[in-house]
């Protein structure tokens, strides 16, 4: 039997290539989405854009300024999303309804790719997210116990277009090694899992939670990258286990649905606890609706087959 060495060393081996062809697709479709992105935001077209939403958030209860939050998550990430909320004269009640919002929808064109990819329709996941951000705010807006106090506003010092452009590079190049090195490292990981046999027991033990969520213990390991690092670092070992054949597409297509109300609990969060929201209402509303949506998917899946069950084809003897 190999030494325990070799067997590290190989697993190292076979996970680099992958993890490198994965982070410099990821960052193909990242750096010009980013890029378009800044140069929306440095024309002032974004809040044009989010204007004709502004209605729409007063009807739940928002400030129309909650439209820019939203339709900036959506290109971008959670740290604009931060940066962009910390200028804005919100109350703690509103910003925690925004945060959840946002925690569900960001980053679609990056996310929206890595879900297709791993066997659900792009369209159809854009839309439960948007209408999942929704019915999350519904549902915090009447729940949510009244909450004294404001979010502190910083003040925003315009850059020109050039500091821009240099702000954005700088930015960029910082992302790109955090990608490579968080996906390089992620894949090495995941194969050393599999390799020892940890996998196995990792799956066995959430096999409870899976099964309460309406998932496959198989895709424990799956569930817990996506609910640590999120979709965007964990696609590498999500699109390489969907490459392999490692997925079943029913399974794959249930796990999407729960990660795409539910993904990213760890550090996304934290970003806005320390903006002094509490932690719980970010978290736990996002997993009880993904429960649910997985459920109701489970549901749909049911009501197929029973419509149009599988047509058993008998040999005949001639």
């Amino acid at each position: 039997m190999a030494s325990y060495s070799t067997r590290v060393w190989g697993c190292v081996k076979k996970a680099l290539p992958v993890a490198i062809k994965t982070s410099v697709w990821f960052l193909k479709i990242m750096l010009p989405v980013s890029l378009f992105v800044t140069l929306l935001s440095y024309f002032n077209i974004l809040p044009y854009i989010s204007s004709f939403a502004s209605p729409l958030f007063t009807l739940i209860g928002l400030p129309g300024d909650a439209a820019l939050v939203f339709v900036t998550s959506i290109f971008t990430n959670i740290y604009t999303v931060i940066a962009l909320l910390s200028t804005l004269d919100f109350s703690v009640r509103e910003s925690l309804i925004m945060a959840t919002m946002c925690l569900i929808s960001h980053n679609f064109v990056v996310e929206t790719i890595v879900l297709q990819k791993t066997g659900s329709s792009a369209v159809w996941m854009v839309i439960l997210r948007v209408l999942g951000s929704f019915v999350a705010a519904i549902g915090l807006n009447w729940l949510l116990p009244e909450m004294n106090g404001k979010m502190m506003a910083e003040t925003v010092t315009s850059l020109g277009f050039w500091e821009t452009m240099l702000h954005w590079l700088e930015s960029s190049v910082m992302l790109g090694l955090k990608i490579v090195l968080v996906i390089s490292g992620l894949m090495i990981l995941q194969r050393l899992l599999e390799e020892f046999g940890i996998l196995k027991i990792l799956s066995a033990m959430l096999s409870p939670l899976m099964r309460l969520f309406g998932l496959n213990p198989d895709v424990a390991f799956l569930w817990l990258v996506g609910n640590t690092v999120g979709l965007a670092y964990g696609s590498a070992i999500m699109m390489d286990y969907a490459k392999m054949g490692k997925l079943v597409h029913k399974e794959a297509d249930l796990l999407n649905h729960h990660l795409a109300i539910s993904h990213s609990q760890l550090e996304d969060p934290l970003l806005f606890v320390v903006m002094g929201l509490p932690v719980g209402w970010l978290i736990f509303p996002r997993v009880v609706l993904a429960m649910l949506v997985v459920w109701v998917r489970r549901g749909v899946y049911l009501l197929q087959a029973h419509i149009h069950p599988p047509v058993k084809v008998e040999n005949i003897s001639l």
